[in-house]
């Protein structure tokens, strides 16, 4: 191997080439060359365990994966956050001695961030990914941070294959590309070796990782935590965000439509949304299971790659959270902002979740990389509201001046100050669980059913749900490039649902295979007995599960919902302000497309404000779409072949459109097949009121739309 060095005074090619290394063909090793026999298991206390500190493999390798870019976040760089309020609804001291969950009389302060994972700061917020979804309380005991995302679960168990999973979903590092997405080799090369994916694989093909908005999606805190109450009795729990709006989502095509119109679709959405002050609410919930019923269910609590159904778990809403105010400043506050699951308060507490472990270690290293040094939190936005006093000194951007000759402790100049807190006084004491078991590289058998909740997944999802699933599969994998990928992947599917595996495979020319490729699972450590690590299908419980589904989701407002208005000189201004009124009365946000910028004249002579024109917006970037009438106007939308194609695109993506009077012949013109006049068909209103309008814009989307021929736009 050649020296990295380029000797002085060199001319030749050869001594210019950098030093390189291929591992094709050789033995794993460590950054010291130790040869590693097990990089698929971190060490435990026994295969249920913890996560043992002493663990060097796993440590070295997040190390080096937390500092591996400089300075933005190697996952979730592109966020956006906000301000806002926690507020309590009943005390919840059977469960915990959190002071923010017992006190209804406070109001929490909170700072939000939510972004995409896989794209750089750079790219669209509409890629197909998963969302973060974190949230940064300050609390009188202190800060604590629930840094989920909008899905229950996870692609893998146990952290040691974080790095591998990111290098695999990031771009190809030979090219760098693609962009902020999974459709390429490398991602689904990997996750074809790791069936334990095969569930969370299932809810990034779903509409649930293409939201319609930041604040009309779930949020989950993906782990299994324990709450801890006075008496110092452990529950576990599960943490969900319901939004009040409901969940919603966008079409694919609509989706990459979006990413060229309006990159920053869902921070523009958030941001002008709490400007307008329809402020995001979203309800916390908890499931909590008694420690007792640890082993109940037929699944493992510890394993990430689980959700526990609503039917057999039911979420409480225990709060509400309202975001109520932008930030001043989006690099001092959003940019900097530091999440760390293990920020917590007393009566929260961790469990031997091996993902969740190697995360209480990650997130404070990679902060060291990314905002410089130890005093991270000391920036504003990190700063806990409690008074913080300890003998912590100096380091890379000091900003506390700290008084007095002591620095440690015990001592007795300082009276041996700061003092250690009882925990009468607040002072953290962690759940005192009993371990007795041998140091192990090894993974639990109950984490080795990959299949049944993926199953779960797909046989509640509704038709419509079904069949964009389907199409999200087929455009994936139709990217990759080796045929070997595709077919192994569809191998991984027929243990999912034989109709989903052969759907895929008509979608993609391929035959079905008759079962998963031997050996089903890669991930196995060197000298493993290959069958002991084989995945197995569980039953499940439940046959599906209502809540996994987008399709009863709450439908009752319009509020923060965007109204295109279709109109430009001798539109009838009665008519399209009284549609106006009534939709912003709604709490909709109705704006003006005209043929040219500035103001339009109505057939009264009255001015109108023009909010866009067509070249400047398109349909993909509005809820609805309301054409009034005035022959003048009309005739001029006619002539516009934008205009056109804006009624198409939205009916294309089964959007409310209504039309009265003469904006009946705009849908005429289109290639909208119109039945009736005089019915609401699909969400086409013709000559309705406000009223019937709002009702069909309450409804998201007329997915139905999809089944006939669709319409070219």
């Amino acid at each position: 191997m050649k020296k990295p060095t380029v000797p002085k005074g060199s001319s030749k090619k050869e001594d210019l080439i950098p030093d390189t290394s291929d591992g094709t063909g050789k033995l794993l090793t460590t950054n010291q060359g130790l040869k590693i026999n097990d990089d698929q298991n971190s060490l435990k206390a026994g295969e249920r365990g913890a996560t043992l500190l002493e663990d060097f493999i796993l440590r070295e390798k997040i190390t080096h994966f937390d500092h591996e870019r400089i300075p933005e976040r190697i996952v979730h760089a592109r966020g956006s956050g906000t301000h806002g309020v926690f507020q309590l609804y009943k005390p919840q001291s059977a469960y915990t001695k959190a002071g923010f969950l017992n006190d209804t009389n406070i109001e929490t302060p909170v700072f939000v961030r939510f972004s995409t994972v896989a794209g750089s700061r750079g790219s669209t917020d509409l890629a197909r990914d998963v969302r973060g979804f974190s949230v940064k309380f300050y609390t009188q005991e202190g800060i604590y941070d629930l840094v989920g995302n909008n899905m229950p679960i996870f692609f893998i168990q146990d952290a040691i294959k974080f790095p591998d999973l990111v290098h695999a979903v990031k771009p190809e590092p030979n090219h760098e590309m693609p962009q902020a997405a999974s459709a390429h080799d490398t991602f689904w090369d990997f996750i074809s070796l790791m069936p334990e994916s095969t569930h969370m694989v299932m809810w990034l093909m779903s509409d649930r990782a293409i939201p319609r908005s930041y604040r009309m999606m779930e949020g989950f805190g993906v782990h299994t935590f324990r709450l801890i109450n006075e008496e110092g009795k452990s529950h576990f729990v599960k943490f969900h965000w319901k939004p009040l709006l409901g969940v919603h989502s966008v079409a694919w095509n609509e989706a990459q439509k979006i990413s060229g119109n309006d990159p920053d679709f869902h921070r523009r959405d958030l941001w002008e949304a709490i400007e307008a002050g329809a402020f995001p609410e979203w309800e916390l919930g908890i499931q909590v299971i008694p420690e007792e019923d640890e082993h109940k269910f037929d699944f493992d609590l510890l394993d990430p790659t689980k959700l526990v159904p609503e039917e057999l778990v039911p979420v409480q809403r225990i709060g509400k959270m309202t975001l109520n105010r932008n930030p001043d400043n989006f690099f001092a506050e959003t940019e900097q902002v530091a999440f760390h699951p293990g920020h917590i308060v007393p009566g929260i507490d961790f469990t031997n979740d091996p993902l969740l472990q190697g995360r209480l270690f990650s997130y404070t290293d990679t902060q060291l990389s990314r905002l410089g040094g130890p005093n991270f939190h000391e920036i504003p936005i990190n700063r806990p509201i409690s008074p913080v006093y300890n003998n912590q000194r100096d380091g890379h951007m000091r900003q506390t001046i700290d008084a007095g000759r002591t620095s440690y402790q015990p001592n007795s100049i300082n009276g041996n100050s700061p003092l250690q807190a009882k925990v009468s006084e607040g002072g953290f004491s962690s759940y005192q669980e009993r371990i007795d078991a041998k140091k192990i590289r090894e993974r639990s058998r109950s984490f080795f059913d990959h299949f049944s909740q993926a199953s779960l997944f797909y046989n509640s999802q509704s038709e419509i749900e079904k069949n964009h699933l389907v199409d999200a599969f087929r455009f994936e994998l139709g990217k990759v490039e080796i045929e070997e990928i595709r077919k192994r992947m569809l191998g991984i599917l027929t243990q999912v649902d034989a109709g989903l595996a052969k759907r895929v495979a008509e979608g993609l020319g391929l035959e079905v295979p008759s079962g998963p490729q031997k050996p089903v699972n890669h991930g196995v450590p060197a000298d493993a007995d290959q069958q002991k690590y084989e995945p197995v299908k569980g039953k499940s419980t439940l046959k599906s599960s209502a809540a996994l589904s987008m399709k009863d989701t709450p439908k009752d407002t319009i509020k923060s919902r965007k109204i295109a208005i279709l109109a430009t000189d001798g539109v009838n201004g009665t008519e399209l302000n009284a549609y106006k009124k009534a939709l912003e009365a709604a709490g909709a946000m109705a704006k003006i497309v005209a043929t040219h910028n500035g103001h339009i004249k109505d057939d009264a002579g009255k001015m109108l404000k023009v909010d866009f024109t067509f070249l400047t917006t398109a349909s993909v970037l509005f809820d609805a779409v309301y054409v009034p009438g005035g022959k003048k106007s009309v005739a001029a939308l006619l002539t516009e072949a934008d205009a056109i194609h804006f009624v198409e695109e939205a009916f294309r993506h089964c959007k409310a459109i209504a039309a009265n009077a003469d904006g009946v012949q705009l849908l005429e013109h289109s290639k909208i097949p119109l039945k009736d006049k005089n019915a609401a068909q699909n969400g086409v209103l013709l000559n309705k009121t406000a009223r019937d309008f709002e009702e069909a814009i309450k409804q998201h989307r007329f997915w139905e739309r999809e089944k006939p021929a669709k319409i070219p736009a």
